[in-house]
């Protein structure tokens, strides 16, 4: 089981949870499909496009369970980046962590090997 992670403001996932159903962040909503990282893409990926950015969090999903709606598609010199073309069903959730930022500025991630 693949597990395959989103960068998320904490407010936009409190959303979701209420509502059942995320539909992206407004740079999904615009590429038409929902951004996520792999576990050697997610450091990158934080550095990149969230960089000293408060009040994130790490989500874990299992990739798996997203079926033909799930694309490994090139993106950042060439690596392919998974690209979900539905909405994400809560169900594939594997769990949540804060995503904090540390005293240097950089986000400091929980142990991605579990």
């Amino acid at each position: 089981m693949p597990i395959i992670y989103k960068i998320c403001p904490a407010l936009l996932w409190q959303e979701a949870e209420k509502t059942s159903s995320f539909t992206g962040a407004p740079v999904d909503t615009q590429d038409g499909y929902i951004h996520f990282s792999t576990a050697k893409q997610v450091r990158e990926t934080a550095g990149k496009h969230f960089a000293g950015q408060k009040d994130l969090l790490l989500i874990a999903i299992d990739g798996d369970s997203l079926g033909d709606a799930l694309r490994y598609e090139p993106s950042r010199g060439g690596d392919l980046f998974p690209h979900l073309y539905a909405p994400l069903p809560l169900s594939a959730i594997r769990w949540v962590k804060p995503l904090p930022l540390g005293g240097d500025g950089q986000h400091i991630f929980p142990d991605l090997s579990r």
